[in-house]
């Protein structure tokens, strides 16, 4: 059987589906915020590591502790010139590049001209036990924001604990 729509039916189609489900003009029921939490950007909490220089990273704990067994997702957002040094997590963790372009690599050897970008709507994988580090190169313009859900606890691990768990590029 082959279907064509004539322009008619397309016209009609798009106005069908703009109209309400409920054409008895009952209202809809308010959002119960116990059960639908919406938190607005202005609303996020950022918080910065004070053994960090300021503006160079800062997360946001959505919900869960990446410290504390069980889910977490929270927000990363790194400051151009920052990268975190090479260290590792017991755990996976599953980022989702939300803006800005975050430069990856993997391995224990500091090198962030061999990193990656990983721009917005990029996904990483962070496989468990493996050492790596990110941020954000110099020379852009705006941070990146990283969307980051795993089971904690992460364990974080330095690479060579005698070096500092940032790094100034």
């Amino acid at each position: 059987m082959k279907f064509s729509a004539s322009r008619r039916d397309l016209v009609l189609a798009s106005l069908f589906t703009a109209l309400p489900f409920d054409l008895s003009g009952a209202a809809a029921s308010p959002i119960n915020p116990t059960e639908t939490i919406i938190k607005l950007p202005a609303e996020l909490q950022w918080k910065a590591n004070p053994a960090n220089p300021p503006r160079s990273v800062e997360s946001c704990v959505l919900t869960g502790d990446p410290t504390a067994p069980g889910l977490y997702y929270t927000l990363v957002r790194w400051w151009p010139g920052y990268m975190s040094a090479p260290h590792t997590y017991t755990t996976d963790r599953f980022c989702m590049v939300l803006s800005g372009i975050w430069w990856c690599n993997s391995g224990a050897d500091f090198d962030p001209a061999a990193c990656v970008p990983a721009p917005a709507g990029s996904h990483v994988r962070r496989v468990a036990g493996t050492p790596h580090y990110d941020g954000v190169i110099r020379s852009h313009n705006e941070p990146a924001i990283i969307a980051i859900c795993g089971v904690g606890p992460v364990n974080y691990k330095l690479s060579d604990p005698s070096k500092p768990g940032w790094r100034e590029v």
